[in-house]
């Protein structure tokens, strides 16, 4: 099946909720034609509508990251009405918060799945066709618990930790064929529209679009000089 899309690059943007992902998504569809991805698909049709009333190329491509049969299923939709993706942002993560005798194996299971396994497997259906044309970005967003688990992030923390381990070897494998992968590590709070986080004021945590447009500059780097880790943080967040 021909692609559908008269746009010649497209980036594919997963795990997008209201917060990060929403304003990952808007940015990069004032470049490419996008790809965004969510398990609520009531969600992702609205911001799905934004866009396109903005001007914006996008289609929606529902999916449980969790699941290797919904990941391939929805790439294959994404290319044949796109086509092969430029730019994989994986966002996805999240699970029970508690410690080891509060969160169940299941538990476990399901932060590692959507937090790590999804990504290898949302790569390795993105990293062939960029091979074969000598570029691409994969962007991986991270947190601090992936690189310092605290007694809370039992499940949360070692799916980040494999998340940064895989774009590290991404990074190692893919840079000298073209491929610019780096892991963001996001520190602190995400200012997410309606949601109030008592003691936080809105410059105590990190705005949304900021973060998209550093995602947009790691996108866009010139190839002799790019940045494999990276942190965002509140100027006024301690570490």
């Amino acid at each position: 099946m021909a692609k559908e899309s008269k746009n010649d690059r497209v980036a594919v943007i997963l795990g997008v909720g209201p917060g990060l992902g929403a304003s990952l998504a808007r940015r990069f569809a004032k470049g490419y034609a996008v790809a965004i991805n969510a398990r609520n698909e009531k969600y992702l049709h609205s911001l799905a509508e934004e866009i396109a009333a903005a001007g914006g190329e996008v289609i929606e491509a529902p999916a449980d990251l969790g699941d290797r049969a919904q990941i391939a299923a929805a790439f294959k939709s994404i290319r044949e009405r796109l086509g092969a993706p430029d730019v994989l942002v994986y966002n996805a993560g999240g699970g029970k918060w508690g410690t080891i005798n509060e969160v169940t194996p299941e538990q476990y299971e399901d932060a590692w799945r959507v937090g790590a396994y999804g990504a290898f497997v949302s790569a390795k259906e993105v990293v062939p066709e960029m091979i074969a044309r000598g570029r691409g970005v994969i962007l991986f967003t991270g947190a601090t618990a992936g690189v310092k688990a605290g007694p809370k992030s039992i499940a949360f923390g070692p799916a980040k930790f494999a998340l940064r381990g895989l774009a590290q070897s991404l990074a190692r494998d893919l840079g000298p064929k073209g491929i610019h992968v780096a892991w963001i590590n996001v520190d602190g709070s995400i200012n997410i529209p309606g949601r109030r986080i008592p003691n936080l004021k809105d410059e105590d945590q990190l705005e949304p679009d900021a973060i998209a447009d550093t995602y947009w500059h790691l996108a866009h780097q010139h190839p002799s000089a790019w940045t494999m880790e990276l942190e965002v943080r509140p100027f006024k967040e301690k570490f």
